[in-house]
């Protein structure tokens, strides 16, 4: 879908080919882990039943202190976003960009009249409240937000909320920051609907789960315009395993490791040579950057092998920018070598 100049239906994993180091995709390197693997296979065996999510939305509940009634399962966070589209009729949906293009175009392909609040780099694409127009009825924000990979301030997303306002904070990326300071799933906030997804962190782009955790009202509207069984068995598993103690724990160690293997990647991208510039603290495992001739560059990077995620597809951003995945060290020392000869 296009909007205004903007292709809201582009994503990361088209820009990755064969042979090509990916850092467009935003998923964690080296998952899925084995043990969630073998947790997923063991499933298998009752693929002849239909799918039973009680165990599951009990173990998203207890992890953020909710109560079962408060958790709906989704295939991935894609489908929580066309759910919102279909369950509310807004007046006036806002979606703050620079952000995910996936909210808006569920919006607009529902038939919603979409408005934008665009953040600007030279403000570091931090939110500013009061730039949300009071009679929006409908706003979307991410947390940490893609692209920018800025983390908004809970007390600034709660500013949001507004008697008779659907507030959608998109926290995909959240488990991604050590001890989720800023979240609010499970938090009292009215209106508020928050998207989670377990792709990310653990590795399950094609198994498709995620959840929404809500007041018990709005995930009834929710799950009243969602397909019966959505969610199948083997992603239920996956959804129960990743709950656990040990996952939480690996979890927590891996957002610890991404901190680290960020500020290593920040440091080589504006310590080099070709004027790159970037707005705002990254939290997420990705960071957004400024270049000149970004789309050449984008082309010179893929021949010499390696997948960047264009950034003019974003809203509010243009040709210039560059969206570029957090990896191990040795992956980001081979790709900023290959950087500093093509800038240098």
């Amino acid at each position: 879908m296009a909007a205004d100049g903007f292709d809201l239906d582009h994503h990361g994993d088209v820009e990755v080919g064969d042979g090509l180091v990916d850092l467009a995709v935003n998923v964690r390197a080296g998952t899925p882990p084995a043990w969630l693997v073998d947790e997923i296979a063991g499933s298998l065996t009752d693929l002849a039943a239909y799918p039973r999510q009680d165990a599951a939305v009990a173990a998203v509940a207890a992890r953020h202190g909710c109560d079962p009634d408060q958790v709906l399962l989704t295939a991935g966070a894609a489908e929580a976003f066309v759910l919102i589209a279909r369950a509310f009729r807004p007046r006036h949906a806002v979606v703050v960009h620079p952000q995910f293009t996936e909210p808006e175009a569920a919006l607009r392909s529902a038939g919603h009249l979409v408005d934008r609040v665009v953040l600007r780099p030279d403000e570091g694409f931090v939110l500013d409240p009061r730039r949300v127009p009071d009679d929006a009825d409908l706003v979307v924000i991410g947390n940490p937000t893609n692209p920018t990979s800025v983390l908004h301030r809970a007390d600034d997303l709660r500013e949001l909320a507004r008697p008779e306002r659907i507030l959608v904070v998109d926290e995909a990326f959240m488990d991604a920051v050590p001890g989720e300071p800023e979240s609010l799933a499970g938090a009292s906030v009215p209106g508020l609907v928050v998207i989670r997804s377990l792709t990310k962190t653990w590795g399950l782009a094609g198994l498709r789960v995620g959840y929404v955790v809500a007041a018990a009202s709005l995930i009834e509207q929710l799950a009243a315009v969602q397909p019966h069984w959505p969610v199948s068995t083997p992603a239920l598993a996956a959804a129960l395993a990743c709950m656990s103690p040990r996952a939480q724990a690996e979890s927590d160690q891996a957002a610890v490791e991404l901190d680290r293997q960020r500020d290593h990647l920040v440091e080589g991208l504006t310590g080099g040579p070709g004027g790159v510039r970037m707005y705002g603290v990254p939290r997420a495992p990705f960071v957004l950057v400024q270049v000149p001739e970004a789309d050449v560059l984008r082309e010179r990077l893929r021949e010499r092998g390696f997948a960047v995620r264009r950034g003019d597809t974003f809203p509010g951003l243009d040709g210039s920018w560059l969206r570029i995945a957090v990896r191990p060290e040795a992956t980001t020392d081979a790709f900023l070598k290959v950087w500093y000869d093509l800038l240098g």
